[in-house]
């Protein structure tokens, strides 16, 4: 469930751009953007009244929203220095404008952005995107992120991941499958499908051969009603977690750690952005890209439930740990997505 919380009966579009003007304008006497006043707009509407309002503000002041954002409030980003040398709140200058960046976006286009940044890089925690936006997404959701993704960047998704030298076999199949299926979406379960697949799945990660054409088979075509099917029929047959058996068998290799990473977001997505949200606060420094993805993606979908299990495993809440590793403008607009602890 979503945890925007959208004021009623809402400002109209117009109103609304009316007012990003305004914060963008700021305080003249300092020439800053009045962040709060942002957050309190953008934060608290959805996609579809966030798609409207970019539609006014470029319509009355002939110049698009995110150009806005970009250069209104970068002007502590353009130093030609280390990023990680600057003071903290010109770091989280940088992050919040990122931030808002992505929430002010529309979901598909954010996604194909964060897709299309992923494919270039080598680390997990880039790699995850690619299973997050294929696994964690409705067939509906992957498919627009695939056709602006062609649309932005003149190729597929699939083409990008395949010729991506960041990008080894045996993940990259993995990987340009799960990116190009469209999964059937309905409820409808076959129970003996499931158990000739959870067998296969089984004997697969007890040998070590998640490379084989069954095992991408499965994870890339089977819809998420008949995956949870074959999860739990995993589980009655061995006792224990699908995801526990990779882990405990083939966590050496990246392909195993990707591969428990999509079975998550396939059947409990909430188990997997709790572990993200905590991997990127755990520890010194903060994982910004991390945890930015997480809350933005997530806010509007199931962060409800991605809170209940952050709590329920780590014994902690995910607002007051994000407000404790965060500052200034950047952790008020995580905390305003991320909304109370009930």
């Amino acid at each position: 469930m979503s945890t925007v919380a959208v004021p009623s009966p809402p400002p109209t579009a117009s109103e609304d751009a009316e007012s990003l003007r305004k914060a963008l304008q700021g305080n003249a006497s300092r020439w800053r953007a009045d962040k709060a006043a942002l957050i309190g707009i953008l934060c608290r509407r959805t996609a579809a009244q966030r798609a409207a309002i970019r539609r006014a503000y470029a319509f009355l002041y002939r110049e698009p929203l995110l150009n806005c954002f970009r250069y209104k409030l970068s002007r502590h980003c353009l130093l030609s220095v280390d990023f990680w040398v600057l003071p903290p709140f010109i770091r989280h200058d940088h992050v919040f404008q990122k931030a808002l960046i992505l929430w002010t976006m529309d979901p598909a286009e954010r996604d194909a952005n964060l897709v299309h940044e992923a494919v270039k890089k080598k680390d997990e925690n880039y790699i995850l995107v690619l299973i997050e936006v294929s696994c964690a997404s409705t067939p509906d959701h992957l498919m627009a992120v695939r056709k602006i993704y062609h649309k932005l960047f003149s190729c597929s998704i699939e083409e990008d991941v395949a010729s991506s030298p960041a990008l080894q076999e045996p993940l990259k199949t993995m990987l340009v499958s799960l990116v190009s299926s469209y999964r059937y979406a309905g409820e409808h379960v076959d129970m003996d499908v499931a158990k000739l697949e959870a067998t296969q799945l089984s004997e697969a990660i007890r040998e070590k051969q998640l490379r084989s054409d069954e095992v991408v088979r499965i994870i890339s075509t089977r819809s998420k009603s008949q995956l949870r099917a074959t999860f739990q029929q995993y589980k009655e047959d061995h006792g224990t977690d699908i995801g526990e058996d990779i882990n405990s068998h083939c966590s050496s290799s990246q392909l195993g750690r990707m591969l428990k990473s999509a079975v998550w977001c396939l059947a409990s997505p909430e188990k997997h952005f709790a572990q993200v949200i905590r991997y990127s606060i755990l520890g010194l420094g903060t994982y910004e890209d991390i945890l930015t993805r997480v809350i933005v993606s997530r806010a509007e979908i199931d962060m409800k439930q991605i809170k209940e299990e952050y709590r329920a495993r780590y014994k902690s809440a995910v607002a007051p740990d994000v407000a404790g590793d965060t500052s200034f403008g950047y952790r008020d607009m995580l905390l305003a997505l991320v909304g109370s602890e009930d």
